[in-house]
C-alpha cells in the first residue's frame, strides 16, 4: 500500500516529528533551570524577545511537518536561543589578524597606534578634557591649538588645521577658497582613490571648477602657466598615491609650480595623499616627499592623511600659509569636517613621537611592522608550520615561504618589501579554488578572524604584521582542526 499525500509512510519519522500543540509555553521555558544563566546574561527583555521570535520559527516549522520533537525540549530550545544570544552580542567591529601583506590595510582600519595614543585616548574617554577650554586664559580655545604647535615645528608651516580625514581636507580646501573659481590640474593626476573619491567629482562638489592641462603621461610648465586667468583660484598638485606612471613622462615639481603659481599671484597647492614627516629612506625605505620638504618647496597649502604613513588615527591634516588656514577655518564646512576629542587625543601623541626620530622605529607601529626584517618573518613561519598544519588538516599542505608585503593605502604603490610567511596549497585532487574558499571561511569565523589572500591557487599568509606578541592568540585558537 502507498502513503497517502503529505503522509509520511514511516511509523518512526512521524513519532520523530513534533506539532505545534507540543511547542512548550513560553513561561514554561522561562522556568527552566538553565534559563536563568541567560536571564543574568541578558535580562529578561532580550531573552524574551528571542525566545518569542525562536518559537514561533519552531510553529512555523512544526506547521510544514518540519520539526523533530527533539527540538521541543525546554532545555534544548534554551541552549538554542542562547546560541543565537551570543551571536548577536558580538561587536561588529572585532579585532582581527591581518595576514594579508598589506600593512595600511584600508578595509582592516590601516595604521595601528602606539601605546602612548592609546593610553591618551583611554584617558579622554574617562575624563573630562580641556578640548576647547584654555588652560592659561581660562576662556574658551580652539580644539586645533592642542595639535597645531606641533604640526608647524615638524612641517615647518606658519599654521595648521584638522579636519576628519584627508578627502575632507581637500573639499574643504577647495570649497573655502575655489569656489566658483578655477582650479589648474594636470590630467597625469586627475587621480580616483578607494571609495570612487575622485578629483574632478571633489571639485565640483566644492564648486570649483576644474581646468585641466598636458596629457595623461607629460605635463610641462608652460602648460600650467598658459591655464592662468583672471578666474584661477590655485595651482594644485595631486600626490599619484595609488599607481605609477613610468616611461616617457614628464611632470613639474612643487618647487618650480610654486615659482610659475606665485609669479602670476595665485596660490599653490599639494594634496600629499599619505603624507610622511620623516624621511623613510633613513630605515631602508623607499624615498618620498615629506610634509616639510613640500612647505620648503613653496606649497602654500599642503593636505595629508593622518592614519597613513604618519601613522596616527584618521584625519585630515591642512597645514602652510597662516592667512589661507585662517580663512579655512571661517569655511561652515570646517565644524561639519571637525574632529572630536578621540581624533586629537591619539593626534597628540603620535605627532611628538616624531621629535625623536631616533626612536621612532621602535615606538610607532606603522614604521616597526614596515621595518621588520625579514628574518623574523622567517622565524614566525617556522614556529607557526606545524600549529597550521594541524588545523587546517592532510586536506592541505603548509609550507614557510618568501612573499612580498606592500605599505597600502595608496602609499608608494609600485614598491614592495620582502617578507616571509605560511603558503597554504590543496593537497587533494581536483580544482584548489572552492577547498581554499571553505578553508578561508573557516579562518574569518574563528574567535578573532584570520584574514590571508587567496593566489595563485594557494592561500598566503604573510607574517609581517604578526608580533611576536600575539602568537600565543593565533596558536591558542587553532589548536583544533577546523
Amino acid at each position: 500500500m502507498t502513503a497517502s499525500a503529505g503522509i509520511p509512510s514511516n511509523p518512526a519519522s512521524v513519532a520523530a516529528l513534533a506539532a505545534p500543540a507540543d511547542i512548550p509555553a513560553l513561561d514554561r521555558v522561562l522556568a527552566a533551570e538553565s534559563a536563568q544563566a541567560l536571564l543574568d546574561a541578558y535580562g529578561r527583555t532580550r531573552v524574551v524577545a528571542a525566545l518569542r521570535g525562536h518559537m514561533a520559527d519552531l510553529r512555523a516549522q512544526a506547521l510544514a511537518g518540519e520539526l523533530p520533537a527533539a527540538r521541543v525540549q525546554s532545555e534544548v530550545i534554551v541552549q538554542d536561543v542562547g546560541a543565537t544570544l551570543l551571536r548577536d552580542a558580538q561587536p561588529r567591529l572585532r579585532a582581527v589578524f591581518n595576514l594579508t601583506g598589506t600593512v595600511l590595510h584600508t578595509n582592516l582600519g590601516r595604521a595601528l597606534l602606539p601605546d602612548e595614543a592609546v593610553q591618551a585616548v583611554v584617558r579622554a574617554l574617562t575624563t573630562p578634557a580641556n578640548l576647547e577650554f584654555d588652560l592659561d586664559s581660562g576662556s574658551r580655545g580652539d580644539r586645533d591649538d592642542l595639535v597645531e604647535g606641533l604640526l608647524r615645528e615638524l612641517t615647518g608651516a606658519e599654521a595648521a588645521t584638522v579636519v576628519n580625514n584627508n578627502a575632507a581636507a581637500v573639499l574643504l580646501m577647495l570649497n573655502a577658497l575655489a569656489d566658483k573659481r578655477e582650479v589648474v590640474v594636470s590630467r597625469g593626476e586627475l587621480v580616483e582613490i578607494g571609495g570612487s573619491f575622485r578629483i574632478p567629482d571633489i571639485m565640483k562638489r566644492a564648486g570649483a571648477k576644474l581646468v585641466e592641462v598636458g596629457t595623461t603621461n607629460r605635463t610641462h610648465a608652460a602648460d600650467y602657466d598658459g591655464a592662468i586667468g583672471p578666474r584661477t583660484a590655485m595651482l594644485m598638485k595631486v600626490h599619484c598615491s595609488n599607481y605609477a606612471v613610468t616611461g616617457f613622462t614628464k611632470s613639474v615639481d612643487a618647487a618650480e609650480l610654486a615659482k610659475i603659481a606665485h609669479a602670476r599671484g595665485v596660490p599653490m597647492t599639494v594634496d600629499l595623499g599619505s603624507g610622511t614627516l620623516a624621511d623613510l629612506t633613513q630605515w631602508g625605505l623607499p624615498r618620498e616627499d615629506t610634509v616639510r620638504d613640500t612647505v620648503q618647496a613653496g606649497a602654500d597649502l599642503v593636505t595629508f592623511s593622518g592614519d597613513k604613513l604618519l601613522g596616527g588615527p584618521q584625519a585630515g591634516l591642512l597645514v602652510g600659509n597662516a592667512d589661507l588656514i585662517k580663512k579655512i577655518k571661517k569655511n561652515p564646512l570646517k565644524r561639519a569636517l571637525r574632529v572630536g576629542k578621540l581624533t586629537l587625543a591619539a593626534l597628540e601623541p603620535v605627532l611628538a613621537l616624531y621629535r625623536s626620530p631616533e626612536f621612532l622605529a621602535e615606538r610607532l607601529t606603522t614604521l616597526r611592522l614596515l621595518t621588520r626584517p625579514q628574518r623574523l618573518m622567517q622565524a614566525a613561519a617556522e614556529r607557526l608550520r606545524d600549529t597550521v598544519q594541524h588545523a587546517v588538516g592532510a586536506s592541505f599542505q603548509v609550507e614557510p615561504a618568501a612573499m612580498f608585503s606592500q605599505i597600502g593605502s595608496g602609499a608608494l604603490p609600485g614598491d614592495q618589501l620582502p617578507s616571509c610567511g605560511l603558503c597554504v596549497r590543496y593537497a587533494g585532487s581536483g580544482r584548489p579554488g572552492r577547498h581554499l574558499v571553505k578553508l578561508e571561511e573557516k579562518l574569518r569565523g574563528l574567535p578573532r578572524p584570520v584574514i590571508g589572500r587567496v593566489e595563485d591557487d594557494a592561500l598566503w599568509f604573510d607574517l609581517r604584521c604578526l608580533e611576536e606578541r600575539d602568537e600565543a592568540e593565533f596558536i591558542a585558537q587553532l589548536v583544533q582542526p577546523l
